[in-house]
């Protein structure tokens, strides 16, 4: 393992993006217990992004406009439908003085999933980025990208429940004050369109 690599990791993992704003506010709605549940759902949804590098498929999304069209659309609406979630405090984004139960750590883990499974962006991404780190004759290029591939989500899970706890840590000082909650939400939803948008404009 590189430290080129952990380094360009790191920044990618802690860089503010989807995962990490849906981590944030599952961390401030629902708790620090919570949170670890939305961080290993994010996690979970890189899984078939770098199964499709490896396997070659990220190269279809890349070619054919079809395929990461739908894809990116589908990714757009989703994320839409989170920023109406905050605003209106319902599915997993709803504030629930109770730590989470198994049910709703379980509709936490689908819908982080969700949010990184339809960003087409992701295959593209890990198809230009872990061939960097293979070596021209390496000897089993598979099973080193399964090595790196696995350190990478190892480190986006470690990263995205420090920022869950951090923001569990002061959840109790957030929610028993209605306008911050306001102000949050607002600010959660718009985020969530803005990355919407930013996926909508989004080119193979």
């Amino acid at each position: 393992m590189t430290l080129s690599f952990l380094l360009t990791s790191l920044i990618v993992v802690v860089s503010p993006g989807t995962g990490v704003l849906y981590t944030l506010a599952v961390a401030l709605t629902q708790g620090a217990k919570a949170s670890i549940a939305a961080a290993f759902g994010c996690t979970l949804g890189i899984v078939p992004h770098m199964t499709a590098a490896m396997l070659g498929l990220a190269a279809v999304l890349h070619t054919s406009a079809l395929a990461f069209a739908t894809l990116k659309w589908c990714g757009v609406l989703y994320l839409l439908y989170m920023a109406w979630q905050a605003l209106r405090e319902t599915g997993a984004l709803a504030i629930d003085p109770r730590p989470a139960a198994g049910r709703s750590r379980r509709r936490v883990i689908v819908t982080g999933f969700l949010i990184n499974i339809l960003n087409p962006k992701l295959s593209i991404f890990f198809l230009a980025f872990l061939p960097q780190f293979i070596l021209a004759d390496e000897s089993a290029p598979l099973a080193r990208m399964l090595e790196l591939s696995g350190a990478f989500m190892a480190m986006t899970f470690a990263v995205f429940v420090v920022y869950g706890l951090f923001a569990g840590s002061i959840r109790d000082r957030v929610i028993t004050r209605p306008r911050v909650m306001a102000w949050l939400r607002r600010s959660f939803a718009a985020g969530f369109a803005a990355l919407g948008a930013r996926l909508a404009f989004a080119e193979r």
